[in-house]
Order: structure tokens, then sequence, then C-alpha cells
């Protein structure tokens, strides 16, 4: 019987620790992936090498050992504090041929860019 009020002040003070929204607490903004900027995606050329590809965006978020010729990338961002940026999502599929780069779609390919194919 002693030790049923600690059981009941245990439960509440773990309890307590379950709350997230309390407005002191710090939460980063979430950013995962491979950052892709527009004036990258502006430089790239048909014919680029995969080093060169990697030199201008970075490594890609998403290399499958099973499709050698593709990378994606993929960015992710969820504002956490100030509300000053939405959040969104960018992605990028570059395809690469035996001369190199011969394709990208996704953000910032428009059918004005060299690397445009549609379909």
């Amino acid at each position: 019987m002693r030790s049923l009020p600690l059981v009941y002040i245990s439960a509440l003070l773990l309890g307590g620790c379950s709350v997230n929204n309390l407005p002191f607490i710090y939460q980063p903004d979430l950013q995962q992936g491979t950052l892709i900027e527009e004036s990258a995606v502006a430089q790239l050329r048909p014919g680029m090498s995969r080093e060169q590809v990697r030199f201008l965006l970075g490594s890609p978020s998403i290399d499958d050992p099973f499709e050698e010729r593709r990378w994606d990338y993929v960015y992710y961002y969820v504002p956490r504090g100030d509300d000053f940026f939405e959040a969104g999502e960018r992605r990028l599929t570059l395809h690469f041929g035996d001369g190199g780069l011969e394709a990208a779609e996704g953000d910032f390919v428009d059918p004005s860019h060299p690397l445009y194919q549609e379909g």
C-alpha cells in the first residue's frame, strides 16, 4: 500500500514527458536529402560526366545499384520554428548514357532546358 502513491506520482511525471507542443521546446527545421538549386540545374548540359554532375549538384539522394543509368535527387523541407518558409519537396531525376548525361526531369527542368525530354 505504501508503494501505490509512488506509482501514481511516477505515472503522472512520466505522462508529462510525452507533451511535445510546449512553447519553450526548440524544434529545428527538418531537412532531408540533397538541396536542389535552380542555378545548378540550369548549368547541366548533355554529355556531362558523372563526376561533373556530382561536383555541380552533390551526391544523389538515391543511387540505385540496379539502375546504373539513373540518379535521383530528392529534397524535403519542413519548417518547425518560425513560419518564414513553407514546407516543400523538390525532385530531380537524371538519366545517363554511354556518352554522359542524356536527359533530366523534375523541378527546374522546363521545355527550354537542353536536357528536357517530353514523355
